[in-house]
């Protein structure tokens, strides 16, 4: 007899152990075809083979990385919160224009397609900010829009954001123990249906995995090295699809000019005199796969033209 009702016989306990441990070092195609032969054999039930299935999984995730549908579950909730102390800017065209230029740089990307698509929005504040909610939604202020000189500008903006997402920075926030904490809580599934405690405990875990992501977005930054692969990266996803790669130059130019005051990206990202410096031989490399901006310089000029 097992611990919460499971009852099976010596050489079935034996095995789900033996499925448990092959999980956690290898494939859990590996545990399933355990489980088929388990259960085939009749010793184990169909119920306690998906128990013992979906117990590996768990036990897998909690050495690898988060699924995408995890990754864009948690991405919603973080856009949510987020949207909870922006307001979105009412204006349909200028959304469409940084969706286009957005999803352009995207396609380049090292995550062309991600679960549940890549999406753009323009905040309505004068803050100069940028955020990338894991799973591929992208938040930028209209104090950002108004900072830019041009769409190569804008492009390069976006596809440092879209960098973020494409190395999952983000879900990097979210603290082991916490992880390790829901994965626990995932694990007795085989053995018992959650009860209350347990759904309110993963509930917790949620809530704080994505005040984990919202602190590091808004409040404490990313590292230096991930600010600088996010501009190297930006340089090479906007240069894919024809923007010239000083774009990113003349951005953080503006920024330097600007001072270091007004919070917003100020006060969580290097200083930009210094990321111009880091990221200056990856826009050499890649200058020249910039095509003739004009047409796009008096793309942006129009479409940008409400925010004043």
């Amino acid at each position: 007899m097992m611990k919460r009702g499971i009852v099976i016989g010596i050489s079935a306990a034996a095995l789900s152990a033996a499925v448990l441990l092959v999980a956690g070092c290898t494939a859990t195609d590996l545990t399933k075809i355990g489980t088929s032969i388990a259960a085939e054999q009749g010793y184990i039930s169909d119920d306690q083979k998906g128990a013992i299935d979906r117990t590996g999984e768990a036990f897998r995730k909690s050495f690898e990385d988060l699924t995408e549908e995890e990754e864009y579950y948690i991405g919603r909730a973080v856009a949510a919160t987020l949207l909870s102390r922006y307001s979105l800017y009412e204006n349909d065209d200028l959304t469409r224009y940084v969706n286009r230029v957005g999803r352009s740089v995207a396609l380049s990307s090292d995550r062309p397609e991600i679960y549940g698509g890549w999406h753009f929005a323009v905040l309505d504040a004068d803050e100069v900010n940028a955020f990338a909610a894991p799973g591929g939604i992208i938040l930028v202020t209209r104090g950002m829009l108004a900072l830019l000189p041009d769409e190569e500008a804008l492009a390069c903006v976006l596809a440092h954001e879209v960098g973020h997402v494409s190395s999952r920075h983000g879900l990097a926030a979210i603290k082991k123990s916490r992880l390790m904490d829901a994965f626990a809580v995932l694990g007795r599934e085989a053995g018992t249906a959650w009860n209350k405690e347990d759904l309110l405990k993963l509930t917790d875990l949620f809530d704080g995995a994505v005040g984990d992501v919202v602190r590091t977005l808004v409040e404490n930054g990313y590292s230096r090295k991930q600010e600088k692969e996010a501009d190297r990266l930006a340089v090479r996803y906007a240069s894919a699809v024809g923007y010239r790669a000083d774009g990113i130059t003349r951005f953080l130019e503006r920024m330097a000019g600007a001072g270091s005051g007004g919070g917003g990206m100020f006060s969580t990202h290097p200083p930009a005199k210094d990321r111009i410096r880091d990221v200056k031989g990856e826009v050499e490399s890649h200058l020249a796969e910039g095509t003739d901006p004009s047409a796009r310089k008096e793309r942006f000029e129009k479409s940008t033209r409400s925010i004043g």
